[in-house]
């Protein structure tokens, strides 16, 4: 009895969108599809979790491109041979299909080219994410020395503050009071009292 086919298709954040890929998949008569809106730089992705309980031998599995697949060469071999050899799942990776497509290359040197493709690209795809995040870094420190602040902004210790502060040590509120007063979290109203206090002139 032959197998299903089932695809995998992913984007690298909830606001990309996945349609492309679909309609790709759409062409080659998939039975069902899983998907993933996350980073490709691990496989502990919900989408592919799912689709690894899912598949069984027989299946063949249709990927749009290795990257897609994932961004980390060791785990791509790793995670390629286990579906393939141990599950007894054939891959597909449809822009690469004239060479990664292990319905084709069953003997010795059809598994030696496409291992060896399969090792070049994903060594691209590592090298790709790598450069992402090399120039994300080098954006962040060049907005850093220019004087751009990164994170959540810090919220100054202004008169609201001072006035909601002072209540609250002379005892006219309550604690809670006053970091609801100000919008604030309890951790963040008591960081922003030592921050004022220890700034805060001694008076003799």
């Amino acid at each position: 009895m032959p197998g299903s086919n089932v695809g995998y298709i992913r984007v690298s954040s909830k606001d990309q969108n996945l349609e492309r890929q679909r309609k790709e998949m759409e062409k080659m008569e998939i039975d069902k599809i899983f998907e993933d809106k996350q980073s490709g730089k691990d496989f502990n992705r919900p989408g592919y979790q799912d689709l690894k309980k899912y598949l069984r031998e027989g299946d063949v599995l249709y990927i749009h491109s290795l990257d897609r697949f994932g961004r980390n060469r060791e785990e791509i071999a790793r995670e390629w041979r286990e579906i393939n050899k141990d599950m007894g799942v054939d891959i597909v990776v449809l822009d690469n299909k004239d060479i990664l497509d292990t319905r084709k290359y069953k003997d010795s040197l059809g598994n030696f080219v496409a291992e060896l493709v399969l090792y070049i690209l994903s060594f691209q795809a590592e090298q790709e994410r790598n450069a992402i995040r090399k120039r994300q870094r080098e954006g962040i420190d060049i907005a850093l020395a220019a004087g751009k602040a990164y994170g959540r902004p810090k919220m100054e210790i202004d008169e609201v503050f001072l006035e909601t502060y002072n209540k609250w040590r002379s005892h006219e509120i309550t604690a809670v009071q006053a970091f609801k007063a100000l919008g604030m979290s309890k951790s963040t109203f008591y960081k922003r009292v030592r921050e004022y206090e220890a700034k805060k002139p001694v008076t003799s």
